[in-house]
């Protein structure tokens, strides 16, 4: 297995991917392009699992009792971890409510609900 700082690197970057994502499928919403919305989200998610793999290997190593430091570096790691899985939940509830206002509104989307 990689450096345990490599592996953080590895989920801070991949997680920070997948939020950027995240937040760029909010704003293709707002403006009603929920095609885009949905592959962004996808690619988000694509990232995501990446990062989630990293630390599910480490949360492993840690069981078996070969992960025995834990830094300021993993710590940042899993905050990312968890602050790009809100942005994960949130978005998909913001994009289902953008795409129903829309709908309710003037129908001018590019998809219909």
């Amino acid at each position: 297995m990689k450096s345990l700082e490599l592996a953080s690197m590895e989920i801070i970057s991949m997680v920070g991917t997948a939020r950027s994502y995240y937040i760029e499928a909010i704003r293709s919403a707002k403006i009603g392009k929920f095609a885009d919305a949905r592959e962004q989200t996808r690619q988000g998610d694509e990232a995501f699992l990446k990062g989630q793999k990293v630390h599910s290997q480490l949360l492993q190593q840690d069981a078996n009792g070969v992960l025995t430091t834990v830094t300021l570096l993993l710590a940042h790691a899993e905050d990312q971890l968890m602050s790009a899985e809100t942005f994960r939940i949130l978005s998909q509830e913001l994009i289902d409510l953008y795409q129903q206002t829309l709908s309710l509104g003037n129908g001018n989307n590019d998809e219909s609900v």
